[in-house]
């Protein structure tokens, strides 16, 4: 039960983070007020989990990118980024989500992407699916076909049922290799032997580097800069 009760861990530090901060200050400091349906690939820090993650998936640019929300508002206005984190699949409010891991400038190091003109018609289809996952639980096995769901899935999921099945982001066959040693991590391997099942190396899935590299959207804007990102100039 080690590293499951690690991810465990995680979170609540997650969670706990996020309180303190909000102490003291309410609102991001950016200026920069992302959009309905934005989607947000956040680099995050402090486990081999993410590391490992990372280091298979390259995302936008190089960019070490291993968690994805989506962001929508409730009545009042208020953002919030709608994820699948270990408590589930949550509705998170933006400064809880930004809280999580910080640049060497202290910035938050989350890119942020907008739908091409031409796919912003799913949005608001999409985000009704998302919603309808709200306290699904988190999806260990990383299985694309259960009724549990890791990040990058909702997202999938949630535009795949949005326009009858025609998918805007793609699966591809998951690794947990180590493409510097031709082994898999060695965390993976504990991890799914306490699960009790096979490593999934080979079966179809999605991640958030993947989809950051999608055609069908523009990354608009940077609170901070994750690690491997090599910034173009446009």
């Amino acid at each position: 039960m080690r590293y499951r009760i690690e991810l465990l861990v995680l979170i609540v530090t997650f969670c706990l983070f996020a309180t303190i901060c909000s102490k003291k200050q309410s609102e991001p400091t950016s200026e920069f007020s992302p959009e309905v349906g934005d989607l947000m690939f956040q680099d995050l820090d402090g486990s081999p989990f993410y590391d490992a993650i990372e280091t298979v998936t390259k995302g936008y640019q190089g960019a070490s990118l291993s968690h994805i929300g989506i962001v929508t508002k409730d009545s009042s206005g208020k953002i919030f980024v709608l994820e699948a984190i270990l408590a589930g699949v949550s509705l998170t409010p933006l400064f809880e989500f930004l809280a999580r891991s910080y640049d060497n400038q202290n910035h938050p190091k989350v890119l942020v992407s907008r739908l091409k003109p031409k796919y912003r018609h799913q949005i608001l289809p999409a985000l009704k699916e998302a919603q309808k996952l709200i306290g699904k639980p988190y999806d260990n096995f990383f299985d694309i076909e259960n009724d549990a769901y890791y990040c990058s899935e909702v997202i999938y999921k949630a535009f795949l049922k949005s326009t009858d099945n025609q998918s805007l982001f793609k699966l591809q066959p998951m690794t947990f290799v180590d493409p510097s040693t031709g082994e898999t991590f060695p965390i993976w391997q504990e991890y799914f032997a306490e699960l009790g099942v096979a490593i999934p190396e080979g079966k179809l899935g999605i991640n958030p580097g993947e989809i950051s590299r999608s055609k069908a959207i523009d990354i608009i804007y940077n609170y901070g800069i994750p690690n491997g990102w090599k910034k173009l100039n446009k």
